[in-house]
């Protein structure tokens, strides 16, 4: 399947007192082109959503260091000029819907003119033809159309988030991406946005990058999995290979903390904390907390190995045969 989006060595620190934060280092990887689905999964702090903005380019004024290459559709983006990046490509080929949708919406504006706000700007269509597509688009994620008149505090946390999606489908990009879209909800809503973005992978030929802290949610949605800890990631493959034959012990280790329907086993925490992005440990990020270090681990920052055929995982055990 061709690629849409390839992310090459992507890196993005925040500037602070007390050294870099390293959010995200070195990242790699890529997007099928058309109802495709991505899962980027991990722990709170990882580096997830600051790898969402930095592929949008919205960056915060402390960047301490932002580079690498970000390839859509055969366009090099970070090297482009902000004002072209705004035009041509920010909400037209990517879009995102930022995670906690209620924080999203300008509360003293109605919902429909904050839909429609990049169509009418951007002079694609006057003002009655943009509310005509954001009804459409509000009827097709299951809201009723008098939404469109709502102020943002009038609508359920399930309800701002089917919005938001609308939004950042106003334009019709190809590329979305979805920053937590059902952390906030409950389990019944979470499985209705579930189904909302499988519907669009299949009606709407969408590619989509799905960042959650949930291994269990993104099974249920994306073709492959990327697994993302302390800025890195450290194994990468399709759905598949990642849930049945995990190769890194952190992936392994977000598989046992799920809890199962129909086994005795119980589910197993990871012991101790992410690490301070600011100072992370040498060779490993993940070797002071993982069950199956030894001495390579701490002294030397493991490549990217090929476990299978389209997998990598950054782990030595591979290389020593034990992975």
């Amino acid at each position: 399947m061709t690629s849409l989006l390839d992310v090459r060595d992507l890196t993005f620190h925040y500037a602070d007192r007390a050294g870099p934060v390293r959010a995200v280092d070195n990242v790699s990887f890529s997007l099928a082109s058309g109802g495709s689905a991505l899962g980027l999964v991990g722990e709170s702090g990882s580096g997830k959503s600051s790898l969402a903005l930095a592929i949008m380019r919205m960056l915060p004024t402390n960047v301490a260091r932002y580079d690498g290459e970000v390839w859509l559709d055969g366009q090099e983006l970070l090297g482009m000029a902000e004002n072209r990046f705004r035009q041509e490509i920010r909400w037209r080929k990517l879009a995102l819907v930022p995670q906690g949708a209620q924080n999203g919406f300008n509360p003293v504006l109605r919902v429909g003119e904050q839909i429609i706000e990049p169509l009418v700007v951007s002079g694609a269509a006057g003002k009655r033809e943009a509310r005509a597509r954001a009804q459409e688009l509000l009827a097709y994620v299951g809201l009723p159309a008098d939404v469109y008149l709502r102020y943002p505090h009038e609508l359920s946390g399930g309800m701002k988030q089917r919005a938001m999606i609308a939004a950042a489908l106003i334009l019709e990009p190809p590329v979305v991406i979805m920053d937590e879209p059902t952390s906030a909800l409950d389990a019944s809503v979470q499985t209705q946005i579930t189904n909302l973005l499988k519907r669009l992978k299949q009606d709407m030929n969408l590619a989509i990058i799905f960042i959650t802290h949930d291994i269990a949610l993104a099974s249920d949605l994306c073709d492959d999995l990327a697994v993302v800890y302390a800025g890195e990631i450290v194994e990468i493959g399709s759905a598949e290979q990642v849930l049945l034959h995990p190769s890194h012990p952190y992936t392994q280790r977000l598989l046992a903390s799920i809890p199962r329907l129909h086994s005795d086993t119980l589910p197993q925490f990871i012991p101790g904390a992410p690490p301070d992005l600011r100072e992370p440990p040498a060779g490993c990020r993940f070797h002071p907390r993982c069950p199956l270090v030894f001495e390579p681990c701490a002294q030397k920052s493991p490549p990217a190995f090929e476990p299978a055929d389209g997998q990598m995982a950054r782990c030595w055990l591979i290389e020593d045969g034990s992975g």
